[in-house]
């Protein structure tokens, strides 16, 4: 059953930002931003935050302003 699962995600994926990475901040915040919308929306967003904010230090970093804008 397993095989089938991988195989058919192997046929079907999408492919997102956050799953061409292991990095857990990354995906820790794209499970955030996808618990507010849709897939199609988050991903720009997704995209400019980690480039704003590429580790969890910038995040710590940055003020909350900077952050929630």
């Amino acid at each position: 059953m397993f095989d089938r699962l991988a195989a058919w995600f192997e046929e079907s994926h999408r492919d997102l930002p956050w799953r061409r990475t292991y990095d857990p901040y990354q995906v820790w915040i794209s499970e955030v931003m996808l618990q507010q919308t849709q897939v199609e929306t988050v991903v720009p967003y997704f995209e400019r935050f980690i480039a704003e904010f590429p580790t969890v230090r910038a995040l710590a970093a940055a003020s909350e302003e900077r952050v929630l804008k």
